[in-house]
């Protein structure tokens, strides 16, 4: 609450000063932004933004899932997928800022009244004009590929491809690193790498310091972690003034790139031997490539189609697998459990290769006159993971309702997930699939 109410008191200020304003407003554009200028020109600002995502959700769950120790194969729940304030801006011509708090994944079975904390928290040295800034803190300056660092309230389908969030609580907090990194854009080529140092395994949510016969992240200290991303930008460049990339432009911008990406770290990954007593560590590799593309059909109309596909190869160790399931709505399982475990999870990220691709379409700007208009899309994680002996493929489509862009949006979206569970030969095959329907309703400013 300490830090709710100093940030309340931030924006207030900045609303104060902002129509404080010595030079009068124009009147011909509407403002839609908190920023106050530092200078004349407004190329030194502070600006304030906030986001809320609240899903309503109705889930079938895994077999053998339970609620406090009572079995439920259908859950209905609300809660809040993302809460977010950010204030960052421009102080100098070279010293960035960038903070953001908040909270996820807040629902029924949450522990009550939690505090805001840190997303990020990072200062930046402008070197070089666009080409070269330098900066260190809690960041998500991430490499790997594009979603890796999503721009949450510009996000196409029911959420962002989690498994390019690669280590996603594990060994660092929201996909936010304690990191050095150095980013710009040379002419066409966008780049970012960074030097982090990985969070202990003992604080993590996602995964207990155990080791297994199968690979887990070891919960020895941890060498430093080494990632990128570069992109060629072909046609409109995008900002790189913070790390979250757009999920969709909404017929703003005529978009094409092609990325590619890596995360490294020596001796991440622990098993055990095959005498299941001597410990064998090994490094985390990943590697992807992919492609996105955003451009409108008639900019006086305002339909646009949004493209994106991703290949990563993964080698997390040993048949690794991690099961997710976002604001996970059961706490456990019973004997009845599968390997997807609780609630909604399902195996997202583990050893192997992933493909992924979404498409949406944005129908004219005036398509319901003030009420907005309509982006339906479809998505699709198709993984070879090495544990498993079927495929992994989950799919997902709906539709977004656009009453102000990304301000004011309601989304429904459908997905379909598989159920892994092991045959008479203990291999892990396709048993079933479960559906999960979410409305989410966003507000951001």
């Amino acid at each position: 609450m300490k830090y709710f109410s100093v940030l309340l008191v931030i924006l207030a200020i900045f609303s104060v000063t902002a129509l404080a304003q010595t030079s009068p407003p124009d009147k011909t554009k509407k403002n839609k932004e908190l920023k106050f200028d530092l200078n004349e020109d407004g190329s030194h600002y502070v600006k304030g933004t906030f986001l809320n995502q609240v899903w309503l959700r109705y889930t079938q769950t895994n077999p053998g899932s339970v609620v406090d120790g009572t079995p439920d194969d259908q859950i209905m729940d609300i809660g809040l997928r993302r809460t977010r304030i950010q204030v960052f801006g421009q102080l100098t011509d070279q010293v960035f800022f960038y903070t953001q708090f908040g909270q996820n994944n807040l629902s029924y079975r949450s522990p009550r009244k939690q505090g805001l904390f840190f997303l990020d928290a990072i200062g930046e040295y402008r070197v070089a004009k666009e080409k070269l800034s330098l900066g260190a803190g809690l960041t998500g300056w991430n490499g790997v590929s594009r979603y890796a660092s999503p721009s949450i309230g510009s996000i196409l389908s029911l959420d962002a491809p989690l498994y390019q969030q690669a280590t996603n609580d594990v060994n660092d907090q929201f996909v936010r690193k304690y990191s050095v990194y150095a980013k710009g854009q040379l002419g066409k080529l966008d780049y970012r790498v960074a030097v982090s140092k990985p969070m202990s395994i003992e604080q993590s949510t996602a995964q207990e310091p155990i080791i297994d016969d199968n690979a887990l992240f070891a919960a020895e200290p941890g060498y430093a972690q080494f990632h990128g991303y570069f992109k060629y930008m072909f046609l409109d460049k995008e900002s790189n003034t913070t790390p979250y990339q757009k999920g969709s432009y909404l017929g703003s911008k005529s978009v094409f790139n092609i990325g590619a990406g890596f995360m490294t770290q020596k001796d991440a990954m622990w098993h055990y031997a095959d005498n299941g007593t001597d410990t064998v560590n090994t490094n985390l590799g990943l590697f992807a490539v992919d492609v996105f593309y955003d451009r409108p059909i008639d900019p006086s109309k305002g339909n646009a189609i949004t493209a994106y596909a991703a290949y990563t190869h993964s080698d997390y160790g040993k048949n690794y697998i991690r099961n997710i399931g976002a604001m996970n709505p059961a706490t456990g399982v019973n004997a009845e459990g599968t390997l997807n475990g609780p609630g909604s999870a399902f195996p997202t990220i583990g050893t192997g290769n992933t493909f992924y691709a979404q498409f949406g379409y944005l129908f004219r700007r005036d398509l319901f006159g003030k009420a907005g208009t309509l982006q339906p899309y479809i998505s699709s994680q198709y993984s070879d993971f090495d544990l498993l002996d079927d495929p992994m493929a989950m799919y997902d489509g709906g539709v977004n309702w656009l009453i102000d862009g990304n301000r004011v949006k309601l989304s429904l979206s459908y997905q379909s997930r598989p159920i892994f569970a092991a045959n008479s030969e203990g291999n892990f095959v396709t048993d079933d699939r479960k559906g999960l329907a979410v409305m989410q309703f966003q507000i951001a400013l």
